[in-house]
């Protein structure tokens, strides 16, 4: 019998169908089995017996945007928590009876560990799930937020805020976790930019809030709104995020039990389940698996990633924690007007998150569409860097950044000759300072997860250490550069440093993909050795 027939049996065998072997009973029916597999049209017959590719996941995009919208309210308590202390400094100095400075110290230690927390609660992510660490980061925040409602001295509000932030921090790579687990690369820009706009949300009402609490009841207050808006946000969690981490819940056919069952499950019967699992023994977590979100820093086309975004956000963050002493000084503003100021950066960071999450899906599309031009595929083929690991999703990530980083540069560099001029202009400049260095971080975001897809959290972890500790050393430092060479020229020096980094760019997206495929190579043959 010739060859193509037997693998044409193997290939129907492969996709699960069996072979009704009475039809080859003979050498006649063989050879009439033989000639119709042969021939094009029985070609497409066979083709059409065979079942469909499995759905990357069986969540509808509705389903889909209520769980971003979940996970989005849980990661808005990371920027929130930062940003409605900012106008509270002031008061708490007062009240405690200290400097200034050693209470911009506790901004300092909530960025670092903010930075550091996540690399290990990312980590446990990837090995024992989403939903589970959900739960258990925002039992730590809220412990953390009841402890500052009642803490009366410095020493307590320092190692307070750091636990404040090792719950909080966490949040946000471990939404991005349940971003990767459910979404292909077509669909994911648009989704991580509702997570970052939603989130962000935080950056532009948590300083006017701040501001209204302190002013009126005492900075206590804020700590204890903390405690309630978290409260809530646990309970859609336990409500309705279900277990989505692959290994467990699949594509989300797999009937979900115990701590990994949300429980609306229990009214509203769980939809398309094909698997029936159990809960299973927790993989060992280990300090190699801790740690293993470290080792992605020396993949070049991640740090180079990383690092560009990390001096954007710095840039961002010094302009951002300048603005209270900044704006009191010129403008004579009182800590409730800064807090107003506040809604402008906020604003910014929203627009630019959630537009830029649509330009991305738009550019993705663009990109495939030349893929197959060049490939002489066909126009409606999804494109993805895992069905088609030379798809050069770099460029289609970042193709729309130059523009981006044009604006940033300028706006910053006009930034600190604009507090001469009407308090209009440094708030609608610290707008689009906002949306740029947002947009920015929502491409990494997008571009992170599918350099890593199946340990989305520990890469976007990895993505948050960086930033937020470069950003630490900027916050700290911003206010010594203006007073050696002023607010007009540290805003010019700081647009200049992102100038000299724009090369990395150009870098990534040449040599991006070819450092992406090797490592994949290397991560299959290792695979392969065990």
């Amino acid at each position: 019998m010739p060859s193509n027939f037997t693998d044409k049996i193997k290939d129907v065998e492969a996709n699960g169908q069996s072979i009704d072997s009475s039809n080859c009973s003979t050498p006649k029916l063989a050879a009439r089995n033989e000639k119709e597999l042969g021939s094009p049209v029985s070609e497409m017959k066979l083709e059409s017996q065979l079942p469909p590719p499995a759905a990357y996941h069986v969540f509808s995009r509705p389903r889909k945007l209520e769980m971003v919208c979940i996970v989005s309210m849980a990661a808005i308590f990371s920027p929130l928590s930062s940003n409605i202390y900012f106008p509270a400094l002031g008061a708490i100095a007062k009240q405690m009876d200290t400097s200034i400075s050693l209470v911009t110290l506790t901004v300092t230690i909530y960025m670092i560990v903010q930075g550091l927390a996540p690399s290990f609660w990312g980590s446990f992510s990837d090995v024992i799930g989403r939903r589970s660490v959900f739960i258990g980061t925002f039992i730590v925040y809220i412990l953390a937020n009841i402890l500052l409602g009642v803490s009366t001295n410095y020493g307590e509000l320092m190692a307070f805020r750091a636990l404040q932030a090792a719950g909080s921090s966490a949040t946000i790579s471990i939404g991005a976790g349940v971003i990767g687990d459910i979404t292909t690369s077509a669909e994911r820009g648009s989704l991580v930019g509702i997570f970052g706009g939603v989130r962000m949300l935080g950056q532009g009402v948590g300083p006017v809030i701040g501001g209204i609490l302190s002013q009126f009841l005492g900075y206590h207050a804020i700590f204890w709104f903390l405690v309630i808006a978290s409260g809530i946000s646990l309970v859609f969690i336990l409500i309705l995020l279900p277990k989505t981490h692959r290994t467990i819940a699949g594509n989300g056919s797999a009937r979900l039990h115990g701590i990994y069952k949300p429980w609306i499950y229990y009214i509203i019967p769980q939809k398309d389940v094909q698997v029936d699992t159990h809960p299973s023994s927790p993989q060992k977590v280990t300090w190699k698996v801790l740690l293993a979100p470290l080792t992605f820093l020396v993949e070049k086309d991640v740090f180079i990633t990383l690092f560009f975004g990390a001096i954007v956000y710095t840039v961002w963050s010094m302009v951002t924690s300048s603005t209270s002493d900044l704006f009191e000084s010129v403008y004579g503003l009182t800590t409730l007007e800064v807090g107003l100021t506040f809604l402008g950066n906020g604003f910014g960071c929203m627009s630019g998150s959630y537009t830029i999450g649509y330009i991305m899906d738009y550019n993705h599309k663009r990109t495939e569409r030349d893929y197959c031009r060049k490939h002489n595929l066909p126009l409606e083929t999804r494109i993805t860097s895992k069905t088609h690991p030379d798809f050069p999703i770099e460029y289609a990530r970042m193709r729309n950044t130059w523009w981006i980083i044009a604006l940033f540069v300028f706006c910053t560099a006009a930034y600190g000759w604009s507090l001469h001029t009407n308090l209009a202009v440094p708030i609608i400049l610290q707008y689009i300072i906002a949306y740029c260095a947002t947009a920015i971080f929502t491409i990494n975001s997008a571009l992170i997860i599918d350099m890593y897809p199946g340990a989305s959290a520990s890469a976007t972890a990895v993505n948050n250490l960086i930033r937020c500790e470069i950003g630490a050393a900027g916050v700290a430092a911003i206010q010594p550069i203006i007073n050696s060479i002023s607010a007009e020229w540290a805003f010019v020096l700081l647009a200049g440093i992102t100038v000299a980094m724009v090369p990395l760019i150009i870098i990534e997206m040449k040599w991006g993909m070819g450092w992406r495929l090797e490592r994949f190579e290397r991560l299959k043959r290792k695979q392969q050795a065990c």
